[in-house]
């Protein structure tokens, strides 16, 4: 692994959320009793110090590699040593249980009122098993719960309600992608016609407070102009999946923004997310489809990295109405300089420069592939000079794309490092690609890159090998 799954999740949490999903974390497992050493390196995300103690089978090969990635040099046997009153306690990870490979995470901090959210990060985005500190009540919730797959999208037809007109769709039904990227036809209810738990299992979802200026008075209301460009905007994101996480309706509360917030939804937002609107910061990591795929509806693409993040049929009148509301608040482009991207977890997965695989990371000369990490949902083959791959649906299969397996979310199991041969597509996964036939053959000497993930957005390996 090539940054540490915890420095990843525990930035999630401090990240104003556009969409996403919740992730329950896992029971603690037993520990084996010998230590490798300990790595203390800067987690990126959140800017602080942590500590990763290697238990178990790993060799020293290994957690040196694993170390310089996090841009630090291993400390063998010895522990972190983290003192209990200076920590909110450890996520563990299971590394590769079949291997005995384990790591333990020491979370530094002093503040008691952090302690869910530190717990949160750990269990929910992680997928680590948390041991709390006397700081944190020494107790563990939610442990008993699993972490849950990303639901690739799908495209249902259904008839549209009744009063409404005939859709677009075959015999006047109305079509849509369920996922974050989607939208229904455009005067329509997303959640009436696309599926929003499936939705929410596309990105991080939580409740989160609205920006502490939604219950301002707002006397644009009265202005007839403004006020029929606040109704078109809040009309546009009902239709798209944005509905999904920012109403009411959401299972644990919206999160953030959302339309219902009275006097004016509009000022429950946060600057950030108003400049992902008007276009003022890169959120081409989110995904888009070509509007004649999306009822007419586009956002920001590798194309368009001006555009809205926000899926809307005119992207210029969308990006006016978030530009208005920046100046109404004070705010200025320049405001948003060093902010590059919208998720930065995304961004950062999409732009991931890769390195030299470990000995461990692999495709032997009878094809078989092996990997670290654990247990995967996909694997790809790609061109050593490919991009890194994203997420659906326009980002997932870069340019340079060999081969790539799945597994079916709804009943498949993950696959183990050493179970496949490349080009060979075992019982119960799937060939996403090519669509067709075989892969091409990998040339003896050539560099590839090799991507596996545990799930979408959670990257096991991630390395360049040579052909043997």
């Amino acid at each position: 692994m090539k940054r540490t799954r915890i420095a990843f999740f525990m930035f999630l949490l401090s990240f104003p959320m556009v969409h996403g999903c919740s992730c329950n974390g896992f029971p603690i497992p037993p520990l084996p009793e010998k230590l490798l050493g300990h790595c203390i390196y800067k987690n990126a995300f959140a800017g602080f110090q942590e500590c990763k103690e290697y238990l178990g089978d790993w060799t020293v090969s290994e957690v040196t590699n694993d170390c310089k990635s996090n841009g630090s040099e291993i400390v063998l046997d010895k522990k972190c040593g983290i003192p209990e009153a200076e920590r909110y306690g450890d996520c563990i990870f299971i590394v590769d249980k079949g291997k005995n490979k384990y790591t333990r995470v020491e979370i530094p901090g002093k503040d008691p009122n952090k302690c869910a959210s530190m717990i949160r990060g750990c269990q929910f985005f992680g997928g680590g098993s948390f041991v709390p500190t006397p700081l944190c009540g020494g107790k563990v919730e939610n442990n008993n719960e699993t972490l849950p797959v990303f639901q690739q999208p799908d495209y249902t037809c259904k008839a549209p309600k009744a009063g409404e007109a005939p859709g677009k769709g075959p015999n006047g039904q109305v079509c849509t992608w369920s996922t974050i990227s989607g939208a229904t036809e455009e005067g329509r209810n997303f959640e009436d016609y696309g599926n929003c738990d499936k939705v929410r299992t596309q990105r991080p979802y939580r409740a989160v407070p609205p920006n502490s200026t939604a219950s301002d008075a707002d006397a644009r209301l009265n202005d007839p102009a403004y006020a029929k460009e606040n109704e078109w905007v809040k009309s546009q994101l009902r239709a798209a999946a944005c509905v999904c996480c920012h109403t009411t309706n959401a299972p644990k509360g919206p999160a953030n923004w959302f339309l219902e917030s009275k006097p004016n939804w509009v000022n429950s937002f946060g600057p950030l997310g108003l400049a992902m609107g008007a276009g003022w910061i890169n959120t081409v990591s989110f995904g888009a489809y070509p509007p004649d795929q999306n009822n007419g509806f586009t956002r920001a693409t590798p194309d368009n990295v001006g555009h809205s993040a926000f899926p809307t049929t005119d992207d210029a009148r969308m990006r006016r109405f978030f530009e208005a509301e920046l100046a109404h608040r004070g705010k200025k482009r320049e405001d948003f300089a060093s902010q590059k991207d919208g998720y930065t977890p995304l961004d950062i997965q999409l732009t991931y420069v890769p390195t030299s695989c470990t000995p461990e990371q692999a495709i032997a000369s009878d094809g078989t592939i092996t990997w670290i990490g654990g247990p995967a949902r996909y694997l790809y083959v790609l061109a050593g000079d490919a991009s890194s791959p994203g997420v659906p649906p326009n980002l997932d299969i870069p340019k340079g794309t060999l081969w790539r397996v799945d597994v079916d979310w709804k009943s498949g199991t993950p696959f183990a490092s050493g179970s496949i041969k490349y080009g060979v597509l075992p019982e119960g996964l799937k060939q996403t690609f090519p669509k067709e036939g075989k892969p091409e053959p990998l040339v003896s000497g050539k560099t590839y890159y090799l991507y596996v993930l545990k799930d979408i957005a959670f990257p096991l390996t991630r390395c360049l090998l040579k052909a043997p």
